[in-house]
């Protein structure tokens, strides 16, 4: 079975570095994508970061766009999100996500375009 372990969430002051890890097993297929996802309460989960492996672009929110960075290690096995100059607006469980899907059409921004889910790690950003 795919699992997706995320670690590395916490208590930050505004302005601090976290480093989020999403180990990856159980692969039997190509990774299409690999996405870091936020949700604050009452509100859908969004896209923050995003590999697209088959192509090696990246997407990055907004609101993150200088400030963080998505990495993997060679085999695919962890991918971090590196999230410097931390504000409060940054606070939210963030969840990583693997897609082994290929549609043209896909941006691999959205939920719906995921097929697994790892477990969340909550990040709060003190002001």
């Amino acid at each position: 079975d795919v699992q997706l372990q995320a670690s590395g969430g916490g208590l930050v002051q505004t302005g601090g570095s976290l480093r989020l890890s999403c180990v990856v097993s159980g692969l039997t297929f190509d990774v299409i994508a690999i996405g870091w996802f936020r949700q604050v309460p009452g509100k859908e989960r969004e896209a923050v970061s995003c590999l697209s492996i088959y192509d090696g672009s990246t997407y990055f929110a907004d609101t993150v766009k200088g400030r963080f960075t998505i990495s993997s290690d060679n085999g695919m096995n962890t991918v971090y999100l590196q999230m410097n100059g931390l504000k409060p607006e940054d606070t939210g469980v963030y969840y990583c996500a693997v897609s082994r899907t290929y549609r043209p059409g896909y941006s691999y921004t959205k939920e719906n375009e995921y097929d697994y889910w790892g477990q969340g790690t909550l990040v709060t950003v003190s002001s």
